[in-house]
């Protein structure tokens, strides 16, 4: 029996192959918020077997502006159309609203235009997700909460968060076809949280919470916090240069002070594998700066 975090059984059944032309790839100009809910509305449309035409019919759009939606292109589209088009595909309403009116919003939509756009449509219900996905939901929502936080203030943090378990909830299908759903939803925290974060060089700068680690909050001295807080610049700075999974380990293990099983459940990635990780972040951390010790969380 396939459970949450188990692989998963026999592969389903090929998609039939439709006729006409292949649909194009998202255009490169798309944005982080906007793909956050076109590749997951792509993902079902692909393996619908749907046709263009088909669609274009019942969502009473030309065929070559569906086009265009599918691959973000042209004009932002309305809710009323990404609703219509949701409901021929089978997709829950109330994730994709919440990921199309942020990326309105990231696109310079007004606030005025996101409700009138979505006048004509059927309210948006909180119907529940998946019971698998709430399983996960309350298993790892802090420790996604943490990490988020030591990248993002509050409320961006609490955005990319959310974004996340919305993105999971429109993509469960694939998440539960992948060979571990927990790596497969922290794949979606990663770039939904790279995405927000400020960056340097192409690499995600810790943000200003991440000094509130117990070794700064230890400190009784301004002198003592002074010290401190430039050994933590330069750590965060040495940090934000780990491959991913490097980072990824040193935040959760550093920063918010977990265990490696925790973060082996956080990840989806075999316990001996963090602390592979781990050491090899500390040696390129000892050999870059003087790593301070441990803020907590050391415990096997």
């Amino acid at each position: 029996m396939t459970t949450l975090f188990s692989a998963p059984g026999p592969d389903p059944e090929p998609v039939p192959v439709r006729p006409g032309r292949k649909l194009g790839p998202i255009a490169a100009t798309v944005g982080s918020s906007h793909r956050a809910w076109l590749e997951p509305i792509r993902g079902h449309y692909l393996s619908s077997g749907r046709t263009l035409s088909d669609l274009s019919f019942r969502i009473l759009l030309a065929k070559s502006k569906l086009s265009e939606l599918l691959r973000g292109v042209g004009h932002y589209p309305r809710w009323e159309v990404i609703h219509r088009l949701a409901e021929e595909l089978g997709i829950p309403g109330w994730p994709l609203h919440r990921l199309w009116k942020q990326a309105a919003l990231d696109a310079g939509k007004s606030k005025d235009w996101v409700e009138r756009s979505t006048d004509n449509t059927v309210t948006i219900a909180p119907t529940g997700p998946p019971l698998e996905h709430g399983a996960l939901r309350s298993i790892v929502a802090e420790g996604y909460r943490r990490y988020a936080g030591a990248f993002l203030p509050d409320q961006a943090r609490d955005a990319a968060v959310e974004d996340t378990f919305a993105i999971l909830w429109l993509s469960f299908g694939d998440a539960l076809a992948s060979p571990d759903t927990r790596r497969f939803a922290w794949e979606i925290l990663r770039a939904t949280v790279k995405a927000k974060a400020d960056h340097r060089d192409r690499r995600p700068l810790l943000g200003e919470a991440a000094f509130d680690t117990v070794a700064l909050r230890a400190q009784t001295s301004l002198k003592g916090e002074m010290a401190q807080l430039a050994e933590s610049m330069e750590l965060f700075a040495a940090i934000s240069r780990l491959p991913e999974t490097q980072l990824d380990v040193m935040v959760l293990r550093r920063l918010c002070g977990f265990s490696a099983h925790k973060v082996s459940d956080l990840l989806g990635i075999p316990l001996a594998s963090v602390r592979s990780n781990e050491r090899h972040a500390e040696r390129f951390l000892e050999d870059t700066i003087e790593l301070p010790p441990p803020t907590g969380g050391t415990t096997p």
